[in-house]
């Protein structure tokens, strides 16, 4: 290893560093909760619950009858908490994930190479091997790394704007795409 960028054991090493930024953390949040079956279930639930309670204040509107105005104010404010609790979900997810990085102390300091990702900033220094890591999805802004589907929603997220150089891009997707599945 003579430090060129002939150097195989550079070439399989990519850094980043960044701060925790709101963007990012929300975009991440977002990728990792798409990528889990458990979260669509429980969004088209919410949906799918809204809806029928939506339903239900119309048909108590609708049919003949004085309607009762407790139970379309009941029904509609279900339908509309379902609604909006699901959309809030994420958004407080990824608050909470934005607080905890921020505590951790400063910006995030990363080296993916072969053995997986080494995450450092003043507080913190954690390793995650690629057998936790073995899917990731790229967005214009991200690589979001996600955990076995079996094994939930984790996640780690790399921003592009961490890279030194645009061109290190490329160089950590070849590196993602060896040790890791596009989803």
């Amino acid at each position: 290893m003579n430090g060129t960028s002939d150097d195989p054991a550079l070439q399989d090493r990519v850094e980043l560093a960044y701060p925790a930024v709101p963007a990012d953390v929300r975009e991440a949040v977002r990728v990792a909760l798409g990528a889990a079956a458990w979260w669509r279930a429980l969004r088209w639930l919410a949906y799918g619950s809204a809806v029928l309670a939506f339903l239900v204040a119309a048909l108590e509107l609708l049919l003949p009858g004085e309607p009762d105005a407790g139970t379309v104010a009941e029904t509609a404010g279900l339908g509309t908490a379902a609604i909006v609790v699901v959309r809030l979900m994420s958004r407080a997810v990824a608050r909470a994930f934005l607080r905890a990085a921020r505590a951790q102390g400063g910006d995030a300091r990363v080296v993916v190479d072969a053995e997986g990702g080494r995450w450092t900033s003043r507080d913190t220094d954690t390793v995650i091997r690629w057998a936790m890591l073995p899917r990731y999805v790229e967005t214009d802004r991200l690589f979001v790394l996600l955990t076995p589907r079996r094994a939930g929603t984790g996640f780690a997220y790399l921003p592009k704007h961490g890279l030194a150089d645009p061109a290190d891009a490329d160089r950590l997707r070849a590196l993602l795409d060896r040790h890791s599945s596009r989803v």
